[in-house]
């Protein structure tokens, strides 16, 4: 998550988003999934006391156990995404990021933590790690050699990148944030990885409430007008409560 890195979930949703889209409760009478950028903010995100310690997140149990099963995606996945939104509606008021195109991005990049049998835990955690393939300059693919010893992707030649919203290690070592109040930044932690996406790409769009600012913070992500194209469907989609 850097945009320089080839991103292969990006790539294979890209391919498949318009099927999935139009196929997902075929004969039913759906909401209709709204065009244009930037993409709804969804549900409402309850209040919630962002200070208070420990895994502040599972305040927002009850609504996200009231709209995951709906959305397709693990519970503790959507708490993340409600609270980062939550804590940048404080910290960066002007930014506007919503709970949607964090999920958005989660989907294309991991399935909310669950990419080839991962799992995300109560707590947050995605268990086994999901680790991306290694950087090395292949066709399609660029080349970062390894900047933390193998620390984080158990790579000491090339970098990959890790967690539910693949960052690749340099770019978590400069942005990654703790949301859970364990006390360590884990990329693993949907929770951690949610709120330091959420930062990074306030940083990056400005107001991401804007056309413009949302799509400049897409394409900081990943420099892939399909990616961005993809997360804007799938965010869309969940903003009017229909899965992908």
């Amino acid at each position: 998550m850097d945009g320089v890195r080839f991103r292969r979930f990006g790539l294979v949703a890209a391919s498949l988003v318009a099927l999935m889209l139009t196929g997902c409760g075929a004969g039913e009478d759906l909401v209709p999934i709204p065009e244009g950028i930037p993409p709804g903010p969804g549900v409402p995100v309850p209040v919630i006391d962002i200070d208070a310690p420990g895994r502040t997140a599972a305040q927002l149990n009850a609504w996200a156990a009231g709209h995951a099963g709906a959305l397709d995606m693990p519970v503790a996945a959507l708490e993340a995404y409600g609270y980062a939104a939550a804590v940048m509606a404080r910290a960066r008021p002007e930014c506007g990021i919503g709970w949607t195109t964090l999920a958005g991005i989660g989907s294309v990049e991991s399935d909310h933590g669950r990419h080839r049998g991962a799992g995300v835990r109560d707590d947050g955690l995605v268990e086994p790690s999901i680790i991306g393939i290694p950087l090395d300059g292949a066709p399609g693919v660029a080349e970062i050699r390894d900047t933390d010893e193998g620390v984080l992707d158990g790579d000491r030649v090339f970098d990959r990148a890790v967690g539910p919203m693949q960052f690749i290690p340099e770019t978590w070592r400069r942005w990654g944030v703790d949301a859970n109040g364990d006390g360590v930044a884990d990329p693993h932690s949907v929770d951690d990885a949610a709120l330091t996406a959420a930062r990074y790409l306030c940083v990056s769009g400005g107001a991401l409430g804007t056309a413009e600012g949302w799509s400049r913070a897409l394409f900081t992500y990943n420099r892939s007008e399909s990616y961005m194209e993809v997360v804007r469907d799938r965010a869309a989609a969940y903003s009017v409560g229909r899965r992908v």
